[in-house]
């Protein structure tokens, strides 16, 4: 099998391609979240897209979603087992994030001055 038929970065990238995948994911780090405390927390998400990033991050099986059987119903979403696998990765991802910021903010100082 060659690079090109499978590549393991690319399988990593696809199960959380999209905009929002991530932070819903950073956002149920360690915590159990309901559905609008997550719209509340990612900023810019519409409520269909939420909903849409929600099931496929279900049907990928990096989150649960438990139904409380509750007039209004109530629903929360955390990381499952699997899920929490990939905070590792969020984790890296943050700190080269921060990195990345500090070294272009000093580039943007040795120009300015």
């Amino acid at each position: 099998m060659s690079n090109r038929e499978f590549c393991p970065v690319t399988t990593t990238l696809s199960v959380i391609d999209g905009k929002w995948k991530v932070l819903i994911l950073w956002n149920l780090k360690g915590k159990t979240r309901r559905f609008g405390e997550l719209k509340r927390l990612i900023a810019g998400v519409t409520q269909k897209m939420l909903t849409q990033q929600l099931r496929e991050l279900e049907t990928d099986g990096l989150i649960s979603r438990k139904v409380y059987a509750e007039v209004p119903p109530r629903v929360e979403y955390s990381l499952t087992k699997y899920g929490e696998s990939m905070m590792p990765i969020l984790e890296a991802m943050c700190k080269w994030g921060v990195e990345h910021r500090q070294k272009v903010e000093r580039a943007t100082l040795k120009k300015t001055a």
